[in-house]
């Protein structure tokens, strides 16, 4: 427990993780009684039992995802993602254990279920919104703050001043940056901004001092948390200083120097009790990696469905046209960079799938079939990859996979390239609908491929492959570079 500036005792962060706790398990009863009084005017005791059982499988949720930590310096949205998942979880459990033990509970039938789970849900997320609003009215009056030093005097420190204050719901106060350079240059965060005011957000942060006065705030209590931002190379530095903040409360924090990278989904682990920071990260992995199985199961299922018919046309006028085999499988590089068969429908009167060396299809080239060079234009040879999809080897939307030997090749050429093969490659794909597509005769060509598919894993959700699949439906198909 500690004092702030206007002698506000800091709530301990432990009391609001059991506060929180309590409050989501009643509300989760309270979804079922609210249910039970719309749906049959009584509370069964099976309910009870099925809430009891949801407010058991949310908290062992939690523990996994965490949403019982401090939320003070993320967004709303973050945590409202996380509660979400955490919620949907427990109900699909709950909702499994219902139905396989045959309760005789109306609660476990449509509509009551997906009321039970609305009306939860809006309330979860409700009360936490509520509270980031009081929290935030009282940290705009000054209370619950939290002062805060950055060490350093450089793009990495500037760049840490305005991430703090774009955090406005977090109560953070700028005290100054901290630096033992001779000739240190202050910087201002907002141009033209006024300075902090007791209803504001500083804007503009002087330079208050080195490093000797940093230590002597801190022991006397005037600064909650120091962000180091000395460059990785200050080893020395670093360990001086925090072996003097260790002499005061303060908590501080290593803000690594690792914008020289590109960064791919970063995040930091625990290595058997080490931290370890992740440069380039795993973006699908864990409920990510489940929910766009389930996606591409899903909408693979109902587009092989909707398809089936003009698959055997296409079929049987391959075979017809041409000799040759139906279909194509050639050697790609998958999640991981692992290799697997990608299917096609033949579209050339050879099948090559030489791994050391192959040859890009380009305009008027004479290997293509009358029927192929159709086929290859609107891409209608794409589509036996959703059994690729259901083999899940390939996902709907993701970086269209190229051949072994092009990959080999770019790969030492192109920065980042293999990044692409941190998720699943796409049957479509956000470079594909932004006209990315086609020979790749130059390397810019591929630069820009490859621009488009990063961008797209480090943004990735649901709702933007939803729209890729439409943009595909609408103007992704037919494509003048595609031969």
């Amino acid at each position: 427990m500690g004092m702030n500036a206007k002698g506000v005792v800091k709530p301990h962060s432990s009391l609001f993780a059991l506060l929180a706790r309590v409050v989501d398990c009643a509300i989760v009863i309270t979804g079922v009684v609210i249910t039970s009084l719309i749906t049959v005017q009584s509370l069964p005791q099976t309910y009870l039992l099925a809430a009891l059982g949801a407010v058991i499988c949310l908290q062992f949720a939690a523990e996994f995802a965490e949403i019982y930590r401090s939320w003070r310096s993320e967004t709303i949205w973050a945590e409202a993602k996380q509660v979400t998942y955490c919620w949907l979880a427990s109900f699909i459990v709950i909702l499994a254990i219902g139905s396989l033990t045959n309760l005789e509970a109306s609660l476990f039938a449509w509509p009551q279920f997906s009321l039970w789970f609305f009306v939860s849900l809006i309330l979860l997320l409700g009360w936490r919104l509520s509270a980031r609003v009081l929290v935030q009215k009282l940290r705009d009056k000054g209370y619950n703050t939290r002062n805060v030093a950055i060490v350093g005097n450089g793009e990495l420190a500037l760049e840490v001043a305005h991430r703090l204050q774009k955090c406005t719901w977090g109560g953070y106060v700028i005290r100054g940056f901290y630096d033992d350079r001779q000739n240190p240059v202050k910087r201002d965060l907002e141009p033209n901004q006024k300075e902090r005011t007791d209803s504001g957000v500083s804007h503009v942060c002087p330079l208050s001092g080195d490093f000797s006065d940093l230590i002597a705030e801190a022991r006397a209590g005037k600064i909650d948390q120091v962000y180091l931002t000395i460059p990785m190379r200050g080893e020395e530095r670093i360990r001086w200083i925090t072996k003097r903040l260790a002499t005061s409360a303060t908590s501080v924090y290593i803000i690594p120097d690792v914008f020289m990278f590109d960064l791919l989904h970063a995040r930091t682990v625990n290595l058997n009790g080490i931290p370890a920071i992740g440069i380039v990260g795993e973006p699908n992995r864990g409920t990510m990696s489940m929910l766009k199985r389930m996606e591409d199961i899903v909408l693979a299922l109902i587009i092989l469905a909707i398809i089936s018919g003009p698959m055997l046309v296409i079929a049987a006028a391959v075979k017809l046209t041409s000799k040759g085999p139906i279909f194509f499988r050639q050697t790609r590089y998958g999640l991981d960079g692992r290799p697997f068969k990608m299917w096609k429908f033949r579209s050339m009167t050879v099948c090559e799938d030489d791994s050391s060396q192959i040859k890009q299809a380009q305009k008027n080239d004479t290997r293509i079939t009358k029927l192929g060079a159709f086929l290859r234009r609107t891409s209608l040879d794409e589509l036996p990859q959703f059994l690729n999809v259901l083999e899940g080897n390939m996902s709907i939307v993701g970086p269209r996979p190229h051949a072994v030997a092009h990959n080999e090749m770019y790969r030492e050429k192109i920065s980042g390239y293999m990044l692409r093969h941190k998720i699943k490659p796409g049957i479509t794909g956000w470079a594909q609908v932004n006209g990315a597509r086609g020979e790749t005769d130059t390397l810019d060509k591929m630069e820009r491929r490859v621009e488009y598919d990063l961008h797209y894993i480090r943004n990735w959700s649901v709702a933007w492959d939803i729209k890729i699949i439409f943009l595909t439906i609408f103007k992704g198909f037919i494509n003048k570079n595609a031969y």
